[in-house]
């Protein structure tokens, strides 16, 4: 048991160091390529536990091959493919496409700028999931605002927080959720209709809070606009759409048809790198749709592999000593509801969203009701906008605001989350209340 709590101990001080410090280290020449490195810490850890025998090879084997939905493997091809689906579509220009209509359609007013573009990231958040609206939006803020030369923080601090609030209203918004609701049995429809109007009374009270924040700075009238952003190719846009719309559609019915979200997951994505090949052929440009499939693949969340297995090891090895069970029973009792609320949002700034969620999938299988469930999923949203410990789209936001020269220090996120995380924290948490 003292290995185990030493290495989990070390790995996530080893992980919130590296976020904080040095999250990745640039390859290739003049420092081309940014290569995240945050998950090494939590990989060593997971060798040590099975290279001590803190946890066996067999038990490690077992954990990760389970039948059940909390095997961690099919809740990364999940959400793998559905980050496929979606950056296939940025790769065509999809989002910027929607982000300069938006742009357009708020004239010269950067309060219906602000507004447009905090409704567009909601919306594609709920339907795509936070990571990838964060990856796609933070650099088309940051050179907009760059080019009117307006301060880009109204809109980076709006769409970061939009992306990790409207990120609950689906299981698919983000992989805590897919997690979280795969480990309890929790299904498609069953989590939309617990979690939408928690997800609506967070996302309203962000966005009020937003505005008293920014109101000043947003009173400022734009000067110009974006030139006009077009798509690669109209027909692949289609398939693309057609298949990530399909897809959802399918998740949200593989309850009641008996069809695992994972695979449904996997056989869209397949289906859409079939799809884009014979059309490409079709038009004779399949060297073109071979590309395109390779640079979505290449920005597929890869590094998450190793980082979730390793924590799905160290959480194995907490529960085979009994660890998940005592936090189990400090969190439970009455107010359960608010207990692992308040815990999962303090937790995930302290490890990082991802491992808090691999951790309390153990700590609710203890016995916990579905309001603890629901609450957790809620922290685990929600705690991202506290520190950039967080959740991985912090991570990677920060990253991307040092790579535009944005200054955004550590102290102003701390700032800007407390103000922001505590009031939808506590209107979210209220709502579920009420709906359970």
């Amino acid at each position: 048991m003292v290995i185990s709590v030493i290495v989990c101990i070390l790995s996530c001080a080893g992980l919130i160091g590296s976020v904080l410090f040095k999250p990745s280290v640039s390859i290739g020449k003049g420092g081309r390529y940014a290569i995240s490195i945050y998950w090494i810490p939590p990989v060593a850890g997971g060798l040590i536990l099975l290279l001590t025998g803190a946890l066996g090879v067999k038990e490690a084997w077992a954990g990760l091959t389970a039948s059940g939905d909390m095997n961690p493997l099919k809740i990364l091809a999940l959400f793998v493919c559905l980050t496929f689906l979606s950056v296939y579509l940025d790769e065509l220009g999809f989002f910027r496409r929607l982000a300069t209509v938006a742009l357009r359609r708020a004239g010269g007013s950067q309060k219906k700028l602000f507004f447009a573009l905090y409704a567009l990231v909601s919306v594609l958040t709920v339907f795509t999931s936070n990571d990838i609206v964060v990856l796609t939006f933070t650099p088309f803020i940051c050179s907009f605002c760059k080019s009117e030369r307006v301060s880009p923080v109204p809109y980076l601090v709006g769409e970061f927080v939009a992306a990790n609030t409207w990120s609950m209203m689906l299981v698919i918004g983000n992989p805590t959720n897919i997690y979280l609701a795969s480990a309890c049995g929790i299904g498609f429809g069953e989590y939309f209709a617990a979690m939408w109007l928690p997800t609506l009374a967070a996302g309203l009270s962000a966005l009020l809070v937003l505005y008293l924040l920014f109101r000043k700075k947003l009173s400022r009238p734009l000067e110009s606009l974006a030139e006009r952003a077009e798509v690669e190719d109209k027909g692949l846009v289609v398939i693309g759409l057609v298949h990530l719309a399909a897809c959802v559609v399918c998740l949200a019915l593989s309850s009641y048809i008996a069809f695992p979200m994972w695979l449904a997951a996997i056989c869209f994505a397949l289906s859409l790198g079939v799809c884009t090949f014979v059309y490409a052929a079709a038009r004779r440009s399949a060297g073109k749709g071979g590309k395109l499939i390779l640079r979505s693949l290449g920005r597929a969340p890869w590094v998450l592999v190793p980082f979730v297995i390793s924590m799905f090891l160290i959480v194995l090895s907490l529960e085979k000593y009994g660890i998940t069970e005592r936090i189990a029973s400090l969190l439970g009792g009455d107010g359960e509801i608010f207990k692992y609320g308040v815990a999962s949002f303090l937790a995930a700034n302290v490890i990082n969203n991802i491992p808090m969620s691999v951790l309390f999938g153990g700590v609710l299988e203890s016995g916990a009701g579905a309001g603890a469930v629901y609450a957790t999923i809620v922290g685990s949203n929600l705690g991202a906008y506290l520190t950039p410990v967080g959740a991985l789209a912090g991570i990677m936001w920060t990253g991307l605001l040092r790579t535009y020269e944005v200054d955004f220090s550590f102290r102003k996120f701390v700032l800007y989350g407390a103000a922001l995380s505590l009031p939808a924290l506590a209107s979210s948490l209220l709502c579920l209340w009420a709906v359970l």
